[in-house]
């Protein structure tokens, strides 16, 4: 007679459930990503379908399809569409495209190969680059913590107000898969794939770059813990650079100008200049004075948040330094101090949600259960109210 084991086992489609039950890394992500994604697209789709659009928003696919036209319709989105289709723009340009990264725009292009709209095709990369993402920061943040602060890291980077920008032709999405990805994999002593990872990170977005300090901390927390990692595991990691360098050849090679992505950039009004300069800007008492201001609602309410974003991700950050724990506290502060050194505080919410160890750490502290349900409760709200402001065209992040 079979034992139940027996039995089981005897039936594949028994064992391979009772191996996912098991699998947690696997199923609390993606049970994770179905409920945030599903949330998040039911607010764009009311509140794109009752309220009314800001008279400045574009359609770039028109408006057949109500999701499809949201996150791929809107601010940036239609930059990297318009690099997917036909190519960079620089010059006699307005805003060149050339401030934007090429890693997404080539992959939407191949993938178009099969969907035939790279609309489509970066809708569908982000959402995929950001499940893959959870699935990398579960099983980074399990190893040294547990399931329940894993559980709570994912959920937490999930419901972040920005996160609404990791299902659009964003490239946050790809860059946290990049980023968790090659930390990841350092963490397990594959420099090789780190590295390749940390590269691609760096044809991403500018912050990439980073990376290489943040894994080469890595590198020296292993040797301090007498892991004895190679030496060629440093010199690999050091390679991360590559990735800015060849956007940068490009850039030569079809426009003359290796630095045309941070020319492209002063458009937009972003040029290099101290944080500081920018914080005495903030502070700058408005006319009539800050009880006028407050008053009548016109104190910057958008540069405020960022800014309080900034320093809450700062903090944490330097928490994490403190602890001695310095790949992710670099992470986190060299990828506050890039963005902020950019000369405007326009999407500093999007540019932090990217940092993941911030995350992790709050993940930790919610183990106390009014830490959890405050930290739940402001992220819902401004998730919800970001996704309407910006279903509807306006600017967010």
């Amino acid at each position: 007679m079979e034992t139940p084991l027996e039995a089981g086992t005897s039936r594949p489609h028994v064992a391979l459930w009772a191996r996912l039950r098991v699998a947690r890394w696997l199923w609390v992500p993606l049970a994770a990503f179905a409920l945030s994604r599903s949330l998040l697209f039911a607010v764009a789709y009311v509140g794109g379908a009752l309220l009314p659009d800001d008279p400045n928003a574009y359609h770039l696919r028109g408006t057949d399809n109500l999701l499809l036209d949201v996150f791929a319709s809107r601010w940036d989105t239609g930059f990297y569409v318009s690099i997917a289709e036909e190519g960079y723009q620089n010059e006699a340009e307005p805003f060149p495209s050339t401030a934007f990264w090429p890693l997404l725009p080539l992959l939407m292009r191949a993938l178009a190969t099969l969907t035939g709209d790279v609309a489509l095709a970066g809708v569908l990369i982000s959402n995929a680059a950001l499940l893959g993402a959870m699935v990398l920061l579960y099983r980074l943040t399990d190893a040294e913590w547990g399931p329940a602060v894993a559980e709570r890291a994912v959920w937490y980077l999930l419901i972040f107000p920005a996160s609404l920008f990791g299902s659009a032709i964003y490239t946050e999405s790809l860059y946290l898969l990049c980023s968790i990805g090659a930390l990841a994999l350092a963490r397990n002593r594959l420099w090789e794939s780190s590295a390749l990872l940390g590269m691609a990170g760096a044809l991403t977005r500018l912050v990439g770059i980073t990376m290489m300090p943040v894994l080469l901390a890595e590198w020296w927390r292993q040797r301090r813990a007498g892991d004895r990692p190679p030496l060629l595991g440093a010199a690999l990691v050091c390679l991360v650079p590559l990735g800015t360098l060849a956007f940068m050849l490009f850039l030569q090679l079809r426009f003359g100008d290796p630095l045309a992505f941070l020319r492209a950039s002063a458009a937009w009004e972003r040029e290099p200049q101290s944080p500081l300069a920018l914080i005495a800007e903030l502070f700058r008492v408005p006319p009539g004075g800050w009880g006028a201001a407050l008053a009548s609602g016109r104190f910057g309410l958008n540069e405020w948040l960022d800014f309080l974003t900034v320093l809450l991700f700062l903090g944490l950050g330097l928490r994490l330094l403190a602890e001695r724990r310095w790949p992710e506290g670099l992470l986190i502060t060299l990828g506050v101090l890039l963005p902020m050194s950019s000369g405007l505080l326009f999407s500093q919410r999007r540019y932090m949600w990217v940092l993941f160890p911030a995350f992790v750490l709050l993940a930790r502290w919610g183990g106390q259960p009014w830490v959890d349900r405050v930290i739940t409760a402001v992220s819902l709200a401004f998730l919800a109210l970001y996704t309407v402001l910006f279903a509807n065209g306006y600017w967010v992040a």
